[in-house]
Parts: structure tokens; C-alpha cells; sequence
């Protein structure tokens, strides 16, 4: 066999392999997507991949609209997701920068312990952290989803560790020889440079809160407070689901995320490039 014929099948095994795995991302998709145009009676009596009677029946989607308050539950998730991802940049980008540029007594424990601390199951501290915000009286609030969502991030304080090797610290000598203090130096040097590694951690957060189910339907149960992962949940009941709605429920989540992936691919992949482990 020669070269040419030897790198002709391996090109092809590698697309054969690519193509299986796209292929078993966008099987339950198109399940969804062929489920969402079915009558209840459809989908009940035919099978996953059998074509709808007709692409142009939309009442799933209304009801999924109307009776779900999907809209509402875009508004929360976009409140939620602002307001997290603020908190989670600003909290991050300043504990970075406080364990990178400065020497104290504990420093090394301090960052081991961010370590060990995802080691831990979340589920495990819920009971504690249930009976604060039902004290502080945030449960059923807003503010508790906030809160509990913009939080130092573990992964996005190592993200920004990692790129700070890359940011040289005579920028910051510079600096305050030039009489800056240590919060204009953050703000003016450190978090404009920190950019690439911000777009990553935003990423990971946003993509983790959109699709988070288990807090926001403990912590806000509110039908007003929902959601659009506890939207969803508003079509299933203890006698059976509609899921001819939740699959048109489920294709309307996916809409912004698709939209927001088309219009920025190219940030989010140079965001995910740069914001790696620099050399």
C-alpha cells in the first residue's frame, strides 16, 4: 500500500468517525424535531422517526407558548444569565488575581483548597445551603437563583490563574511606579487582557445555567419565577406527559442557543483557542 492510499483511508476512516458521532448527537434531535408536528394520537400510534402528517402543524408550539409561558421563562433565564455572569467574571477575575499577584500566609492552601473543593458533590451540601436561603428569606425569590449562580466559579478562577501566567508582571510594576493603586491596575490592565479567558468561562457558565434544571426548580418553584428548563416540567403530571408539547417546548429552547452559536462561532471558538493553558 502506498503513502497516498494509506492517508486516503485514514482520511476516510477519520470522516466515517466524525460523521457517526454527528450522526448520534442529531438522532435525538431529529426525534425531537419530528415529534414536535405530531397530533397527540400521532404520536402515541407512530413510530420516533415516522414523518408528521403535515410540517405545518404548529398547535404544540402554541400551546407550549401560551399555556407553558415560554416567553416568561425566556425572560428569567436571560435575568438569571446577565446577572450571574457578571457575578461570576468579577468574582473570578478578582480571586485570580488575588492568588497570582500576591504572596500570603495560607496562598498555596487557599488554591488547593478550590481544588479539593470539587471533589465534593453538590447534591451534598443542599440541605445546608437550602436552610440559608430559606432563613435569609430569598426562597421562592429571584435573588436566591442570583446569588447561588454567580459565585465564584472553581473552573473559571483556574481559567484565569492559567492565563495570568501569560500576562507579564512588569505591566503591573509599571504601573504602581506610575502610582496606580492595586484595584486601578485590575481594572485598567488585568480584566482588559483577561478577554479570551473571560469569553471561556462565559461560555462553560451560561451554557451550564441554560440548561440547569435541579436549582432553579428547588430554589424557585414560583410558577412566575420558572425558568425554561422548569417551563418544560409544566407539561408533565403524575397521569402522563404531553409530549408532542414538550418536544415543541424543547425545539423553542433551542432556538436561542443555535441563533447565538450561528451569529458568534467564531468568538466562541477563539475564546475556547485562547483561553486555554498558555505556554
Amino acid at each position: 500500500m502506498t503513502i497516498k492510499e494509506r492517508d486516503f483511508f485514514f482520511r476516510l476512516a477519520q470522516y466515517f468517525v466524525l460523521g457517526l458521532a454527528a450522526f448520534i448527537t442529531l438522532l435525538p434531535i431529529i426525534v425531537v424535531f419530528l415529534g414536535a408536528f405530531k397530533t397527540n394520537q400521532e404520536f402515541a400510534t407512530t413510530g420516533p422517526f415516522e414523518l408528521p402528517h403535515s410540517f405545518l402543524y404548529l398547535e404544540n408550539f402554541k400551546v407550549a407558548i401560551q399555556q407553558g409561558n415560554m416567553l416568561l421563562g425566556f425572560w428569567n433565564t436571560l435575568v438569571l444569565l446577565v446577572f450571574s455572569s457578571i457575578g461570576t467574571v468579577l468574582t473570578g477575575t478578582m480571586t485570580a488575581y488575588v492568588l497570582h499577584r500576591f504572596d500570603f500566609t495560607l496562598k498555596n492552601f487557599i488554591r488547593l483548597l478550590f481544588l479539593w473543593i470539587t471533589l465534593i458533590p453538590n447534591v451534598t451540601a443542599q440541605v445546608a445551603t437550602f436552610q440559608i436561603v430559606q432563613r435569609l428569606g430569598l426562597y421562592n425569590t429571584r435573588l436566591a437563583g442570583i446569588i447561588l449562580s454567580m459565585g465564584t466559579d472553581i473552573i473559571g478562577v483556574y481559567i484565569y490563574l492559567q492565563f495570568l501566567d501569560s500576562i507579564s508582571r512588569s505591566l503591573d510594576e509599571s504601573a504602581l511606579i506610575d502610582g496606580a493603586s492595586f484595584w486601578t491596575i485590575y481594572r485598567k490592565i488585568i480584566l482588559p487582557l483577561l478577554k479570551p479567558a473571560t469569553v471561556t468561562v462565559l461560555i462553560i457558565k451560561c451554557i451550564g445555567l441554560y440548561n440547569d434544571f435541579y436549582m432553579p426548580f428547588l430554589y424557585m418553584p414560583k410558577q412566575s419565577l420558572r425558568v425554561i428548563s422548569t417551563v418544560l416540567f409544566t407539561f408533565k403530571g403524575p397521569y402522563g406527559a404531553r409530549w408532542e408539547v414538550i418536544c415543541a417546548g424543547v425545539m423553542l429552547a433551542l432556538l436561542p442557543t443555535f441563533i447565538v452559536f450561528v451569529t458568534m462561532q467564531k468568538r466562541i471558538y477563539n475564546g475556547l483557542v485562547q483561553g486555554a493553558v498558555k505556554e
